[in-house]
């Protein structure tokens, strides 16, 4: 209980100080577009790719721990699709609603993975990326297609997937460990130090996003969301890792990765494709807070 607390202290933290700094102006608001974009492109990407380039994957259950994943987003995407008729929004607003019940903050989870495991955690963190950035993007555009107002083509799927660096750098580092190449001697300690920069920039960042004032606009699609992502995706994570019979590292990762609030890019594909973004950032902002007292809970319990 104590280790868990004492590794989710600074991750919390740190979302605090983002907020804190956003909300008195420092160092300004010019500061956090181009900071939130450089964790996006550069250091988050050199992260994985450092990682993944020199893990031993053969050892971490790879396959298992894919399957096991695919699953649990099956399952929860079927849940969250049979409740839609019970609670009375709109198809935009059920975008948002499925979004945020499925999606997960990486930052939040790479940070929490890292803290509690610092070099196995990150490269079954690396891993459970490649598998869950591609497919949920996959899922929440086919869900918008049915139910936003735009209509994405399989082109334009194709296309942002191809774009986006997280998956294209986790690409890459299997490829180099795969191989057998690696990294080059001389670009080892440059992605080192350039990765180690991501999460607690990355953290700034999200908690910087936080936006209290949508939380007066709560209701019953708020509340859905929250509880799909926060307490029946750890049970549903929980029981899969059993059922798969998964190491208690990869059972660990994949139930944080379950108990991290939705991810902020939700609320840039809300706006995009046609969804509820001020519900969207509603959901994001309780399901940040919410977090602050249920990952300790979930973790402690069923970890």
């Amino acid at each position: 209980m104590d280790g868990i607390l004492t590794a989710l202290w600074p991750v919390f933290a740190l979302l605090v100080i983002g907020y804190l700094a956003r909300r008195y102006d420092f160092p300004g608001a010019a500061f956090w577009p181009p900071a939130e974009k450089a964790t996006y492109f550069v250091l988050f990407p050199s992260l994985l790719v450092s990682r993944l380039s020199q893990a031993d994957l053969a050892s971490v259950q790879s396959s298992l721990l894919v399957t096991a994943v695919l699953s649990m987003l099956l399952i929860l995407s079927l849940l969250v699709l049979l409740i839609r008729p019970l609670l009375g929004v709109g198809n935009a607003q059920f975008t948002s609603v499925y979004q945020g019940s499925l999606r997960f903050n990486t930052y939040v989870a790479l940070a929490v993975s890292a803290a509690l495991m610092p070099e196995q955690g990150v490269v079954l963190a690396a891993v459970m990326t490649a598998v869950m950035i591609p497919t949920l993007n996959l899922l929440c555009v086919l869900v918008f297609a049915w139910y936003g107002e735009s209509r994405p083509t399989f082109k334009g799927v194709l296309k942002t997937l191809a774009r986006n660096p997280l998956i294209l750098a986790c690409l890459l580092g299997i490829a180099l460990n795969i191989s057998g190449i690696g990294l080059p001697a001389p670009v080892k300690p440059v992605l080192g130090l350039l990765g180690g920069m991501a999460l607690p920039l990355g953290l700034l960042a999200v908690g910087a996003a936080l936006n209290l004032r949508v939380l007066k606009h709560s209701g019953p699609a708020v509340i859905a969301s929250s509880l799909f992502k926060l307490l029946i995706c750890p049970l549903i994570a929980f029981a899969l890792a059993r059922l798969f019979g998964l190491t208690e590292a990869a059972s660990l990762v994949m139930l944080i990765f379950a108990s991290v609030p939705t991810a902020t890019a939700a609320y840039i594909l809300a706006r995009q494709l046609g969804g509820d973004a001020e519900l969207m950032a509603n959901i994001i902002t309780t399901q940040t807070l919410l977090s602050l007292l249920s990952m300790p809970l979930v973790l402690m319990l069923l970890a």
